[in-house]
């Protein structure tokens, strides 16, 4: 069983940094959509 979880700490560290990259994501994505709402209105 190689690459497997062998602890509930192993498991709970490796799920913490995949949600860390989702937020990074999302608030990147999130400030994306807002610039280009905003942007559209200026004429």
């Amino acid at each position: 069983m190689e690459g497997g979880f062998f602890t509930f700490q192993d498991f709970f560290a490796h799920t913490k940094s995949i949600i860390y990259i989702l937020i990074v994501v999302i608030l990147l994505g999130m400030a994306g959509f807002w610039s280009f709402l905003s942007g559209r209105d200026e004429e």
